[in-house]
């Protein structure tokens, strides 16, 4: 939980929230003082980079792999996608929302790689 002020008077929260809108804030976040000096920060972003490319690769296996395999519709293609960027979407709100919160909202499975990046 966190709610201390980084140096330029944006709290800690709010930084958290925003490595979860793209890939661009949450590397900047890791880049840049002194925000990389925050393992609250640092763990947003790293869980953020995470859970996006996980999201790109299975995209990815879905959108391209799936349809080699036969048998399988283009609308069940589209179907599947769709379930799973609107999955990406609401997992993302809901680190916007923990975050804000000050909450530590670890993902199965990348929350705690994620932590252990952010207190190295």
């Amino acid at each position: 939980m966190s709610s201390e002020s980084v140096q330029s008077g944006i709290s800690e929260n709010t930084i958290g929230a925003l490595a979860y809108f793209t890939l661009i804030p949450a590397f900047v976040f890791l880049a840049i003082a002194p925000y990389n000096r925050s393992s609250y920060v640092r763990f947003h972003a790293w869980q953020s980079i995470v859970l996006s490319v996980l999201v790109f690769f299975v995209n990815f296996i879905v959108g391209n792999l799936l349809p080699k395999i036969g048998g399988v519709t283009p609308v069940a293609l589209i179907s599947a996608q769709g379930v799973i960027l609107a999955a990406f979407f609401l997992v993302s709100v809901w680190g916007v929302i923990s975050a804000l919160n000050g909450k530590r909202f670890e993902l199965p499975l990348i929350g705690a790689w994620s932590w252990k990046q952010a207190n190295r």
